[in-house]
């Protein structure tokens, strides 16, 4: 399995993966550019939306448009009309924190983290915009919040705080959202860099970002271990997900931003995105079902 560029995008810190089944759209976000991108996987053709403040993920929404998570709170874009609409800023008492990354849920539901800004502290949360606008706070004291997926089965949900090298299984109840009886259950080594997003395949198996590794790993979350390394060139692999017709594509985000003069000149099209033909089927992206 080879990585293969997709775009040529430069981002300083690309994220948020996000593919459209339908359409055949692939979005991503350029965090500290402040930028939401688009590709038309089918013609090729590119489109961005450039905001006032840091975006540090977006989602599809079953009825059109986006849900975003803004560094100001969340919110629901138009992407014609480039129009937003405050949903709730749930941490205009931290002005040091923005939202980092975010993901629906297979019943519909939007999760989001944040992270200060800074990232000296462990100030960030993880929370879950339900069906019915209702917004709950459901992990506290986050360093960086970043990968969070489900399980094919929907029975556990998993997640990573950057900082803490791990990936902890929480269960995970489909109808009310709630997790519980959270466990470790993958250790990144010291030498690999640091884990970031993240998405499953469905066979259960995790791929895994490598923030200063540079590359994407799959691991078993059953027994630790780690199954394969993709290479990726680019130092600061940050996040993929599931896409292509078959659902058999990874598409992985990177970044230019904390690199020297020396990589940018080894790696140039870091901040890149990069696609990877997989020998399994991912597990597709869940649109935001309410509002």
């Amino acid at each position: 399995m080879n990585a293969e560029l997709v775009v040529n995008s430069q981002s300083t810190l690309g994220e948020g993966p996000c593919w459209d089944p339908e359409n055949q759209h692939f979005y991503w976000v350029d965090i500290l550019e402040k930028k939401i991108h688009r590709l038309d996987t089918v013609t090729k053709e590119r489109e961005e939306i450039t905001l006032e403040s840091y975006v540090g993920a977006a989602a599809l929404k079953q009825n059109g448009g986006l849900i975003v998570a803004l560094m100001t709170g969340l919110y629901e874009l138009n992407w014609n009309s480039k129009s937003l609409h405050l949903i709730e800023d749930p941490e205009s008492n931290l002005p040091g924190n923005r939202f980092n990354d975010g993901k629906c849920d297979p019943y519909g539901r939007f999760w989001a983290g944040t992270m200060d800004a800074e990232e000296n502290k462990t100030s960030g949360a993880l929370y879950c915009l339900d069906v019915n606008g209702e917004l709950r706070k459901k992990i506290d004291n986050v360093g960086i919040s970043n990968g969070i997926t489900w399980s094919p089965d929907h029975k556990i949900m998993y997640f990573i705080d950057t900082p803490t090298g791990k990936v902890v299984k929480y269960d995970y109840c489909l109808k009310t959202g709630e997790i519980s009886s959270p466990i470790p259950v993958i250790t990144f080594p010291d030498d690999v860099g640091f884990p970031d997003g993240m998405t499953i395949d469905t066979e259960g198996m995790l791929w895994i970002a490598h923030y200063s590794g540079g590359g994407v790993s799959r691991w078993n979350p059953e027994t630790g271990e780690q199954l394969n390394f993709i290479s990726v060139p680019a130092v600061n692999v940050t996040s993929c997900t599931f896409g292509g017709k078959n659902i058999d594509e990874l598409y992985v985000t990177t970044a230019r931003k904390d690199m020297n003069e020396e990589q940018l000149s080894q790696y140039p099209y870091a901040g890149g995105v990069f696609k990877i033909k997989t020998t399994v089927k991912g597990i597709t992206n869940f649109p935001y079902r309410g509002i």
